[in-house]
């Protein structure tokens, strides 16, 4: 505990800061984080079997990455870099004596690269975002630090709200063969602290808070599935945490796994109901 606090007491205002920013500081960050949650994604796969060419697949991750950083370039241009990739993962495949194993170190490497990519729609939601409503308590921020800073809240929020509901009020678990610590009365604590969170922050946007209903509930269980599904992969490779970078809390994949999927999720959402 006591080093899971001084690390969050390091990580949480250099992580602030770097929202604050935003523009390139926040695309280099978003990089690194997928740079080196790819590494450890990697190493979990072969640990668990499934064998890997983690530098092809770091490398697409990246270009992912890089790609929504700046979508002018190459409008639409997520399914061609998708389709590449797996173009030039098959080729590499080819050198493989076995094509069973060929087959294997295929599908590992694109689900590894495209996992982990998922980040890239944190930078993403910042192109997405509506402009502020005028005279929003959030209007300082601009479109994009404002709305990716209610993703990071909203996912916090929903760790701390399922982590202290269950901890103290945690009866019914479920899902157990992959995470035996989650409870229903954490997942449901964890949901009403996120759409809380959610509607705060909707209100600072200058948006109609009604959207938290939906918004908040939705981004919940996303997180939720996002750190079951990390779960899964730790589970098939035999540890604990995916790495010992940060002490106290594990490898960067153990703090991003909920952006993984929360980041699409709150993304569609904007761009299909937010104005």
């Amino acid at each position: 505990m006591r080093d899971r606090a001084i690390s969050a007491a390091v990580l949480v205002p250099v992580l602030l800061l770097v929202l604050a920013i935003g523009g390139p500081v926040l695309d280099v960050a978003i990089a690194l984080a997928t740079a080196l949650a790819a590494l450890e994604v990697f190493r979990l796969l072969r640990s668990g079997g499934y064998p890997t060419f983690s530098a092809l697949g770091t490398a697409l991750a990246l270009v992912v990455v890089l790609d929504a950083a700046f979508p002018e370039v190459l409008e639409g241009s997520g399914l061609l870099l998708g389709g590449v990739g797996i173009v030039l993962v098959a080729v590499a495949s080819f050198s493989r004596p076995d094509p069973r194993d060929g087959l294997s170190v295929w599908m590992a490497t694109m689900f590894g690269a495209l996992y982990v990519s998922l980040l890239s729609f944190v930078i993403g939601l910042g192109h997405a975002a509506p402009d502020h409503a005028a005279g929003a308590p959030l209007h300082g921020l601009g479109s994009e630090r404002g709305w990716i800073l209610l993703l990071v809240l909203a996912v916090w929020s929903y760790d701390t709200g399922a982590y202290l509901v269950g901890r103290n009020f945690g009866r019914t678990r479920f899902l157990t063969h992959i995470s035996p610590s989650k409870t229903i009365e954490g997942l449901l604590g964890g949901v009403v602290a996120t759409t809380a969170a959610v509607g705060l922050l909707l209100i600072g946007l200058g948006q109609n808070p009604l959207h938290a209903a939906a918004l908040g509930p939705l981004t919940a269980l996303a997180a939720q599935a996002g750190d079951l599904a990390e779960s899964t992969i730790k589970r098939a490779a035999g540890v604990r945490d995916s790495g010992t970078l940060i002490p106290g809390h594990g490898g960067i994949l153990d703090r991003v796994d909920s952006f993984l999927f929360a980041g699409p999720i709150v993304t569609l959402y904007v761009l299909a109901l937010v104005r």
